[in-house]
């Protein structure tokens, strides 16, 4: 037989997009169209509803940059159409080659009732099926004009992303607003045809399935009248019924679908469009899942159920229906789809007890996975976090994005810092934006890596970000596959039902053990530092807050701002979301939070204030409050007292120009330049810096990534540097113990203040940087003298180790990674830390040095960036980081000196020193959070985590009585298999490296 495949093929794709897909509406008559533009920013419905409208005509251009325009539509259904369905079909100027990203729109009834969304895929609302003809159509439309930040113009600078700059040049055409025939048949048949054609091109061109569904095309398409589609589709469907009928092989790859809508809290669009972003997509899945009985929707980020409730109590009360009837299902129990990479300890476990009490409080649903598909990278310390909370599998598909090596595994256990184990799914469609395309489908079957052991994955399944989530066209092709041979199987499933099935079918997969590295996106460790400073800031002021509110409620009866405190964790956690706090967002998102993290820090600096000044008292005497977890100038960690000061720090003039800092343990020389050329640890009789090198030197690179410019960090950026050596002032500074300098470079300037704190092993380096570069990356560099093939780097509730040799590809796809206070390096019995107040991005290389043969390590700290998209005034500014060179560290200096950076002295006089709330007798164990419960019942509650990577038997003492204690989970639940040993207010605990604790101590 002649081969006419190509033939038959490409004459189904011309008849379907040209006679078929038309045909679906074969009948329209245009609506009558007016509008109100609201002015500023979006208004209540009612509001919109009630508003004086103006005519306007498909064709004419509507919505400024950001805007929002009420269009009512009205209209009469044709007495002819009776017994017809009918739909409004409403384009409000969609570029239909973008799923989301662009104008978007919610329907009402007259009655302010919502209907559902309209997006770039789903244009469609049902007006009858079937109609009885005359009835009148009187439809609202809340349409947000949002602009198309990125478009098919790629990575290209724009105002728009602001909206002070985005000016008001209309940014739609309005396209159509008609009443139309909705001819189910046709719809179907185009959905046949495009099951059957996506399928036949996955398969092998010898295998003999492809010819049995080329032949039943073939023969579908002769029957088909193409000038009378609508009076033949039936006959050509019937030629397809055995085609679709035979069943999937019984190897065939399972895939459990899951409704699904990934919605950014916010990226290319504001805070306050994501909650009606929200409020659409909601609207959309609600109507769905009453039309399609076996469809199922899950949807993360406890805080948009929030917005939802808030600001769209009518679309809230269909989601909690739908909940109830376990369609509508809860997934992931975090606050946000947060990073993890950047997120300090307690804001990481915050995360998990904010979304899933929500989800408790709200449903009385407990979810058993984070569910993290976009998340760019996986830090070492979450595996533990997740297991805390209660929680037992992860879901991502973002690895599959490293642009260096393949991940090997799509379902595994992974293993954290601390030895837990998490059952791990990357779903092989590798996208969380499924359409169940036949493409996705046999991708996602060739592509599973556990074949042979296993062969079930996960499709999330729906258009994200303004595309509004899993449409019917979808849910058909859903159908249509369910059972079919040559194709994967599909059943709609629940993210719980799929793990519980996926680890049943393979208990003991292989394990990874450590971080969750992305290969791509490496620059969303620097940009926007006012962002990630905000971030830092804010975590370190809530945990004094809780602290010295919970010491001051159990000593004075001090009000603890239970609400307060709750309300502000909410905001911090929010902007910790994966385009928020990595710095991917347009203008408009940083600018607000900036401003937020203002507002939170002068919030929490009053709760500290007033509970510092209860515990205080009246007095003269001069008290230091310690908020660190270890004890500094003879000051008890979490307790306030007078400090002891010992040791001075000289300043001598050095022999070049430069200046010597001493004291009783180091010996500092800066030169002539301003760059620190000896570090000498004077009790181990021990150079810091390499010989040859200079260190505190800044070096700037060319920063032009070739794609994602806020995003990515190409590594061709380190093939040209600038060094910063030329210095326009090396001064003494005003208080006789430091060294001022200042230099300029491009349109920048930066002044930075090198001081040796009398009796301490520490160099401070405070750097202001007045930035005006473009598309530059700003580094501190410290070169070493030490040999080390690893380092570690502060991760939450330990730190991970990463190797300072570029071996294998995975070790050089590294070179650029993330810290939270700290990074040390050592040799046996001798180490280096560098510790900071707000960064987090940095890089480790090595080189040897050809004089003496040694081994030169250099830190480096990423300090800025100037990309310029998609905010192209990035980092634009003024800037202040404070860095500390720790010659001498172990790693336990190295955790200590990172607390202390970050948890600056607080000064008032009062009557007496305080005392601790919680004090413990072991260096190594950590307590991260000191607090009052939860539930309101005063109970106090620590939390603490072993910090060396070692074993650690330790007693933690109340300094009040204590009546019992419970071990609990992070949502402060007790865990019934764990015991503690209390006698009197003394607590014994022992704990594995890096193992995390929560105790609950109830107060007599």
């Amino acid at each position: 037989m002649h081969d006419d495949r190509s033939l038959v093929e490409a004459r189904l794709r011309r008849v379907l997009d040209e006679r078929v897909r038309p045909a679906v509406y074969p009948a329209s008559v245009p609506l009558r169209v007016s509008v109100w533009d609201a002015p500023g920013e979006p208004v209540p419905v009612a509001e919109g509803l009630a508003a004086s409208a103006s005519p306007i005509e498909v064709g004419a251009r509507w919505g400024v940059p950001w805007g929002t325009s009420w269009f009512t539509v009205t209209g009469t259904v044709p007495e002819e159409w009776a017994g017809r369905t009918v739909e409004a079909v409403l384009d409000l100027g969609f570029d239909e080659n973008m799923p989301g990203f662009q104008c978007e729109g919610l329907v009402y009834r007259p009655d302010g009732s919502p209907v559902k969304g309209l997006n770039p895929r789903n244009q469609w609302v049902r007006i009858g099926a079937p109609v009885a003809g005359g009835e009148d159509v009187r439809l609202h439309i809340e349409a947000a004009s949002n602009p198309v930040v990125l478009g098919h113009r790629g990575f290209r600078p724009t105002g728009l992303g602001d909206k002070e700059t985005a000016g008001s040049e209309p940014q739609y055409t309005l396209t159509r607003m008609d009443l139309a025939v909705f001819d189910e048949t046709v719809w179907r048949l185009a959905l046949d045809f495009e099951v059957l054609g996506e399928l036949m091109a996955e398969l092998a061109v010898d295998s003999p399935r492809r010819y049995d569904i080329l032949r039943a095309v073939d023969a579908a398409l002769d029957v088909l009248d193409l000038q009378d589609v609508n009076g033949t589709a039936a006959r050509a469907r019937d030629r397809l019924t055995g085609v679709l009928a035979a069943p999937a092989v019984p190897s065939a790859h399972r895939i459990s679908a899951v409704g699904h809508a990934h919605i950014d809290s916010a990226w290319l669009w504001p805070l306050r469009e994501t909650v009606r972003k929200v409020a659409r997509t909601t609207a959309n899945m609600t109507e769905l899942l009453d039309d399609e009985p076996d469809f199922v929707f899950a949807m993360s980020q406890a805080q948009q159920w929030a917005w939802v409730k808030e600001h769209r109590p009518e679309v809230w009360a269909r989601v909690k229906k739908a909940v109830a009837e376990g369609r509508f299902v809860p997934a992931g129990g975090m606050w946000v789809e947060s990073d993890t990479n950047m997120p300090g300890s307690e804001a990481m476990a915050r995360q998990f007890v904010h979304g899933k009490r929500f989800f408790l409080d709200e449903f009385g649903i407990e979810n058993d996975e984070a569910w993290l598909p976009d998340t760019f990278g996986f830090a070492a310390g979450l595996p533990q976090i997740i297991k805390a909370a209660g929680s037992k599998y992860l879901l991502t598909q973002k690895i599959s994005w490293s642009r260096t090596n393949a991940f090997p595994h799509h379902t595994f256990r992974w293993e954290g810092i601390d030895g837990t184990r998490i059952f791990t799914h990357f779903p092989p469609v590798d996208t969380y934006n499924c359409a169940m395309t036949g493409g996705e489908l046999a991708h996602a079957a060739r592509n599973f890596r556990d074949k042979g052991r296993a062969r079930h994955s996960l499709a999330p399944t729906g258009w994200g970000d303004g595309g509004g989530g899993t449409t019917r066209e979808m849910v058909a092709k859903a159908a249509r596959v369910r059972d079919l041979e040559g194709s994967p199987t599909v059943v709609w499933e629940t993210p719980s039902a799929f793990f519980a099935q996926a680890e049943a079918e393979y208990p003991e997969p292989p394990v990874w053990v450590g971080e969750l590295y992305l290969e791509l996106h490496r620059a969303t460790l620097t940009s926007q530092a006012r962002t990630k400073q905000g971030n830092r800031r804010s975590e370190h002021l809530l945990r004094e807050a809780e602290l010295w509110a919970a010491t001051a409620a159990v000593r004075t009866g001090f009000p603890y701002p239970y609400e307060d405190l709750d309300r502000i964790w909410k905001t911090v956690l929010l902007h910790q979301f994966h385009d928020i706090l990595p710095g991917s967002s347009i203008a408009w998102v940083h600018r607000e939070a900036r401003a937020t993290y203002e507002r939170v820090a002068g919030e929490l600096n009053t709760v500290i204030e007033a509970a510092q000044r209860a515990l205080a008292g009246e007095g003269p005497v001069p008290l230091v409050f310690n908020a660190a977890p270890h004890p500094r100038a003879g000051i008890a960690a979490g307790g306030a007292g007078a400090p002891a000061v010992s040791g001075r720090t000289a300043r001598t003039a050095g022999e070049d120009g430069g200046f010597v800092l001493h004291n009783d343990l180091l010996r500092v020389e800066v030169d002539a330049r301003g760059l620190v050329v000896r570090a000498y640890d004077l009790e181990a009789d021990r150079e810091t810096i390499a010989p040859g090198a200079a260190a505190n030197l800044l070096q700037l690179h060319a920063d032009f990534p070739n794609m994602w410019d806020a995003w990515d960090v190409d590594e061709f950026y380190r093939n040209t540097v600038t060094d910063l050596t030329e210095a326009e002032s090396v001064t003494a500074g005003e208080d006789g113990a430091s060294v001022r300098v200042t230099r300029s470079f491009g349109a920048s300037r930066v002044t930075q203040v090198l001081s040796l704190p009398p009796g301490e092993r520490r160099l401070l380096i405070d750097t202001e940087v007045d930035w005006h570069e473009t598309e530059k990356f700003l580094k501190l560099a410290f070169p070493l003298d030490v040999h080390a093939e690893r380092y570690a780097s502060e991760t939450q509730f330990g730190h991970v180790h990463r190797p300072t040799h570029t071996n294998t590809s995975w070790e050089a796809a590294k070179f650029e990674a993330c810290n939270h206070r700290f990074v040390q390096l050592e040799e046996p019995g001798w180490g280096v830390a560098v510790v900071n107040d707000s960064t987090y991005g940095h890089d480790v290389t090595r080189t040897v040095r050809a004089g003496d043969g040694g081994t030169t390590t250099t830190v480096r700290a990423s300090l800025l960036r100037a990309p310029r998209f998609p905010d192209p005034e990035t980092d634009q500014g003024i800037h202040r980081f404070r860095h500390a060179l720790l010659p001498g560290a172990g790693i336990g200096d190295a955790v200590r000196e990172g607390w202390r950076i970050n948890l600056p002295e607080r000064r008032l006089t009062g009557g007496d020193e305080v005392t601790p709330l919680v004090t413990t007798d072991h260096d190594a164990v950590v307590i991260t959070a000191v607090k009052l419960a939860d539930d309101g019942g005063g109970d106090v509650v620590v939390r603490f985590h072993e910090a060396h990577g070692g074993r650690a038997r330790a007693a933690l003492t109340a300094g009040f009585a204590v009546a019992g204690v419970t071990a609990t989970d992070l949502l402060e639940r007790p865990l019934p298999d764990e015991t503690v040993e209390l006698d009197g207010d003394r607590i014994t605990v022992r704990l594995r490296p890096f193992q995390l604790m929560t105790l609950r101590l109830r107060r007599t």
